[in-house]
């Protein structure tokens, strides 16, 4: 059937629905990203499409030598730069008040070529000029216009991507302050940590690592995961942390140190759940005694090079108030390197949990490695630069221990 013209619209209006359907497509796809130059790109990229020859941006602040910037089309075609930034500057003051975004259509210098400033402006802030120019007729008003509404689009959302800038700038100076360094262990024990956050835009996450000094020589390694990502599982993380150190410095054996931090955490409902793992290293005793909260088991490395798992008692995670955590001690000599790590090193997406942890058991490490090689290794082997999550991983070494005068030597 075919379409009725109503009385009184001329025919060539019929097609207005299209055209409409055109330039909403176009619209959007400016600002498909927060990123700034993003926008920029996406912006001359439509303008040139739409209105033919060639667009660039002249950004705010621009001097005379910076040149234009995201430039599609013939870059020769464009005014020269320093004519188009007095030109915008002279546009500015003629416009009728504060964030008018008004298209100025002019001549270029030699008067040849028609040329279209147009400024970007959201909420009074001009972020610089949009500039078209081309070797034909000059710009239309309706050309002008749609210009207008694409800078208008582009102004908007590169407001909102410096906003995002700042935020982020802000969050990410946060977390580099609650990314506290962990405490320095005895000087009998050798100790590297490393801390992966997954993604570009996150800086630190609810992983962690801590090293406490005890008593007569010994140390306590900690390694912790709290549920989720970003910020707020970063402020919990150093919540727990804070309350480790606190409880860490009565010298209670491990389990009871879960057991005073799962009490603590349960106490607070705005508290996220968390995964702990604690090992107690005593070099004089030649051993070690963990604890766990729904914690994996931690590797060991032997003098031949070879991984194996050290079963460990799986208590409830802490936050939950249940209890019940147990001790497991081992003997550890300085040929041994203990290695506590957070999930990210080994799950992968749909894996089961016990086959992640045979890759790691199969593993192998080269005799007479420090902790700075054993976690170049793992890290590499596992290619956990590209885990699914959040990698902390902690690895320990004891040093040969020097007789006590009166002992025999062997």
């Amino acid at each position: 059937m075919e379409p009725v013209a109503s009385p009184g619209v001329p025919e060539q209006d019929l097609g207005i629905p299209s055209r409409l359907t055109e330039l909403r497509t176009a619209v959007e796809r400016i600002g498909t990203t927060l990123e700034e130059d993003v926008t920029y790109a996406e912006l001359t990229r439509e303008a040139a499409a739409q209105a033919g020859g060639t667009a660039a941006v002249l950004r705010r602040g621009s001097e005379a030598g910076a040149g234009y910037a995201a430039v599609h089309g013939d870059p020769a075609v464009l005014p020269d730069i320093r004519w188009a930034m007095a030109a915008a500057r002279e546009a500015a003051r003629d416009a009728t008040g504060p964030g008018d975004g008004t298209a100025a259509s002019l001549s270029s210098s030699d008067g040849a070529r028609p040329v279209l400033l147009v400024p970007l402006v959201t909420d009074g802030v001009r972020h610089g000029v949009l500039v078209c120019a081309r070797d034909r007729t000059p710009f239309t008003r309706s050309e002008a216009e749609f210009l207008a509404l694409l800078t208008e689009r582009a102004a908007s959302h590169i407001r909102h991507a410096r906003e995002h800038e700042r935020v982020k700038g802000i969050v990410g100076k946060l977390q580099r302050a609650l990314l506290a360094e962990p405490g320095r262990p005895h000087p009998n024990l050798d100790v590297a940590i490393r801390y992966m956050p997954v993604g570009q835009s996150t800086l630190v996450g609810g992983d962690w690592c801590e090293t406490v000094r005890l008593h007569f020589g010994r140390t306590l390694l900690v390694v912790g995961d709290v549920m989720g990502h970003g910020l707020e599982a970063a402020v919990d993380m150093t919540a727990y942390r804070s309350a480790l150190r606190y409880i860490a410095s009565a010298d209670l054996p491990p389990h009871r140190v879960l057991r005073q931090l799962d009490d603590i955490a349960s106490a607070e409902p705005e508290r996220r759940p968390a995964t702990c793992l604690i090992a107690r290293l005593d070099p004089n005793r030649g051993q070690v005694t963990l604890a766990s909260a729904g914690h994996l088991p931690p590797a060991v490395i032997d003098g031949e090079g070879r991984t194996s798992l050290l079963p460990v008692p799986v208590g409830p995670p802490l936050g939950t108030g249940l209890g019940g955590y147990e001790p497991a001690t081992y003997k550890l000599s300085p040929a041994h390197t203990l290695l506590l790590f957070t999930d990210g090193l080994v799950e992968h997406r749909g894996e089961d949990i016990d086959h992640s942890l045979d890759r790691l058991a199969g593993v192998g490490f080269g005799s007479a490695v420090g902790v700075e090689d054993v976690l170049d290794t793992v890290l590499a082997r596992l290619d956990a630069a590209n885990a699914e999550d959040d990698v902390a991983v902690l690895a320990a070494q004891l040093h040969e221990r020097s007789p006590l005068p009166g002992e025999a030597q062997a």
